[in-house]
């Protein structure tokens, strides 16, 4: 679905990725996990293109994207929710998604269907998204990358900050997505136990590299944890 080959990426003078190589594989999960500051939301920013690759490559579906455009990488089936709970403040939940939603022949369906994923924002569909909290705006945010039909959604700190209930429900949902097939994820998150048990594959970074790489699953969680304890 997704291979990242050799990438280096940086921010003026200053390298943050170097040499980086990670597969996401058909609906399926792959795991980026790490420090603050190892460079996962870089890595995550220059799959979607909103940072220049230096070197190396981005290839979805067997076709090179490095040098695409950020919109063009969407229309292919990327969707990319950052890390922050992104909303429009000052637009009703039901405009946010309304939004994305015109923008499709199918906006309605795949709507009701993201809607089905989180329930609870039906209830909350005529309120400012301003006025949500965080985790009820993290769900909006997933909602509304899902409306574009998305084959590869990129997910940075999707639980992060977010209440217990919350997290659980943004949970579930992810899992619900790659068993029903259809959808691959790239997943950055800070619960290892539940990143790892979702993952068929992941990746450590540390300050910038691939210090740690292997095969998801409840086995991978002990050793995972004490490379990050460090």
């Amino acid at each position: 679905m997704l291979e990242i080959t050799d990438l280096h990426v940086g921010y003026g003078r200053t390298e943050v990725l170097h040499g980086v190589d990670l597969s996401v594989p058909p609906d399926g999960v792959a795991a980026v996990l790490g420090h603050n500051g190892a460079g996962k939301t870089t890595l995550l920013r220059a799959v979607v293109g909103l940072l220049k690759v230096r070197t190396g490559t981005v290839s979805f579906d067997g076709t090179d994207i490095t040098r695409l455009p950020t919109f063009e990488r969407v229309r292919r089936g990327l969707a990319y929710v950052p890390q922050g709970q992104q909303a429009f403040g000052d637009l009703t939940a039901k405009e946010n998604l309304q939004l994305v939603a015109d923008t499709r022949r199918d906006g309605a369906r795949r709507t009701d269907e993201a809607l089905d994923l989180f329930p609870a924002l039906r209830g909350l569909l005529d309120r400012r998204a301003g006025l949500l909290s965080g985790g009820q705006r993290q769900q909006l945010a997933i909602a509304r990358a899902l409306v574009t039909a998305p084959r590869l959604l990129i997910l940075d700190e999707p639980t992060e900050g977010i209440q217990p209930s919350v997290v659980t429900e943004i949970e579930d949902a992810i899992l619900s997505l790659t068993e029903a097939g259809g959808l691959s994820v790239l997943l950055v998150e800070q619960h290892v136990g539940f990143a790892l048990g979702a993952a068929e594959r992941f990746v450590v970074l540390e300050s910038g590299r691939v210090s740690a790489e292997g095969e998801g699953g409840a086995s991978a969680e002990a050793d995972v944890r004490a490379m990050m304890a460090v």
